[in-house]
């Protein structure tokens, strides 16, 4: 069989047949850990292309969400998929105590760019994925702050399922059953505003929320903070500047500017999480930039590679990671820094410096949020829309108030556009969703970064078709 045959679809009973034998081999020999099944039963894709993802039967479905916002930059791109064809014809694999060029000039281009933004020097350090990453990071700060393992975090805020990682993310139930290894996280509120209190402007409950926080050093019987040595049991706080599992929630602008002064005021370090968010997802590199504040420590990761290959890392200042303090084996991972993901990614920065995100992304999304504020306008269920560049966000909620939670509307909407059997000028469409939120009833939406206007508009027109299926 040839590339081409592979493609074609299969007669929907064959395919049918197929699916069936595959999910009963999943259930029977697969780990359900390590995996989330949204429905019953599972989806099985077969393809993909540009905003696009095929079943076995040829259906096709409108990705919104592009895995977690690891496919920033389209299904098969085929300038990035030739960077990994020319690598493995090339030097696919090399152990990682040796240099390749690929991972020399990547980790230089991002530690360049991301001075060119902060203005402070900083190295670059890699791994396999953003857990692992963060894993990294919890390294660093210990490191720089003599082994303090306390940090602080976000409400809602999500940093991965390793231990440490679990430990920093505000979901117990991703550590029920496992406890503590070390780390651990005194969790604050984040300004979520449409779920704040009533008579706030959202600048306002920005305000309050960075004032509620700054109370915990005014006494050292609030738990933080000894003001006779001038010394934090803290050592940083990880934040996701863009909430990404707790639901797309935007923070007011003045919000970090506020926070950071906290923190530098009392020694504890500000570690950005940009794993969802990082590689124009916002219209700018790192997500951190519209609120104007510099981080210590940058965690990135997903669309790094386009999602072709497991490759992550964090960006540090300089008196945090340079060899004196961080020396050689810090930490290590067989497979960090490989050739194949450095040099994928490596063409990924150029690309995101060539196509100018910088300006498609903020005039897309603008354009994809106002499509969002009109179905807002007709459709009850639809509490609250917003977006910073392509993360956009739509929270469901029962239609007689528009306010209260609907996870049972999120799931069926899932299920509905995972059937494919939505129209538009005679084409049956599916719709690839993401759910989020602190009550698992918001909508997450990252598309393709090279996604057309002609797709938002069929995104919008698809989505409308599904509200008002939903609620019929």
């Amino acid at each position: 069989m040839n590339a081409i045959e592979r493609n074609l679809p299969k007669r929907a009973d064959d395919a049918h047949t197929e699916t069936h034998a595959l999910l009963e081999l999943e259930s029977r020999y697969c780990s359900h850990g390590d995996t989330v099944h949204y429905t019953d039963p599972p989806k099985i894709f077969e393809r993909c292309e540009g905003a696009y993802i095929y079943d076995a039967e040829g259906r096709q479905f409108l990705d919104l969400q592009m895995w977690y916002s690891a496919v920033n930059f389209g299904y098969c791109n085929k300038r990035l998929n030739d960077a990994l064809k020319q690598q493995i014809d090339r030097l696919p694999q090399v152990a990682s105590q040796y240099l390749h060029r690929e991972k020399i000039q990547l980790a230089a281009k991002i530690a360049q760019e991301t001075e060119s933004r902060f203005g402070q020097k900083g190295r670059v350090h890699f791994n396999v994925g953003g857990a692992q990453a963060v894993e990294d990071s919890l390294k660093l700060v210990r490191n720089a702050s003599n082994g303090k393992s306390l940090m602080f975090a976000f409400e809602g805020g999500y940093h991965g399922r390793t231990l440490g990682a679990s430990a920093i993310t505000s979901s117990y139930r991703y550590r029920r059953r496992y406890g503590h290894f070390g780390d651990r996280a005194n969790f604050v509120p984040f300004p979520y505003h449409f779920r704040g209190p009533k008579g706030m402007t959202k600048e306002e409950y920005g305000h309050e929320c960075v004032r509620h926080f700054a109370r915990l050093f005014e006494s050292e019987y609030n738990g933080v903070w000894d003001p006779k040595s001038g010394t934090a049991e803290y050592a940083a706080f990880y934040v996701e500047p863009i909430q990404g599992t707790g639901g797309y929630v935007i923070p007011p602008m003045n919000f970090f500017r506020e926070l950071k002064k906290v923190l530098d005021d009392h020694g504890i370090l500000l570690v950005v999480d940009e794993i969802q968010m990082g590689f124009y997802r916002t219209g700018k590199l790192w997500s951190i930039e519209h609120f104007g504040v510099e981080p210590d420590v940058i965690v990135f990761g997903k669309a790094l590679t386009n999602g072709l290959n497991p490759l992550s890392g964090i960006w540090a200042k300089e008196e945090l990671i340079n060899p004196g303090v961080f020396p050689p084996g810090s930490t290590h991972s067989t497979f960090n820094s490989n050739p194949l993901g450095t040099a994928v990614a490596l063409e990924a920065m150029k690309l995101m410096e060539e196509n100018n995100y910088a300006k498609a992304v903020p005039e897309k999304g603008a354009y994809f949020l106002e499509g969002l504020e009109d179905l807002k306008r007709r459709h009850k269920i639809v509490g609250d829309v917003d977006g910073l560049g392509m993360a956009l966000r739509i929270e469901i909620c029962e239609p007689h108030d528009s306010f209260t939670p609907s996870k049972v509307l999120v799931d069926r909407m899932v299920d509905e556009g995972l059937k494919g059997d939505l129209e538009y000028k005679g084409t049956k469409y599916g719709l690839v969703l993401d759910i989020g939120g602190y009550h698992k009833n918001v909508i997450t939406l990252a598309p393709s970064l090279e996604m057309s206007y002609g797709e938002i508009d069929l995104a919008l027109i698809l989505l409308d078709q599904l509200f008002r299926r939903v609620q019929a």
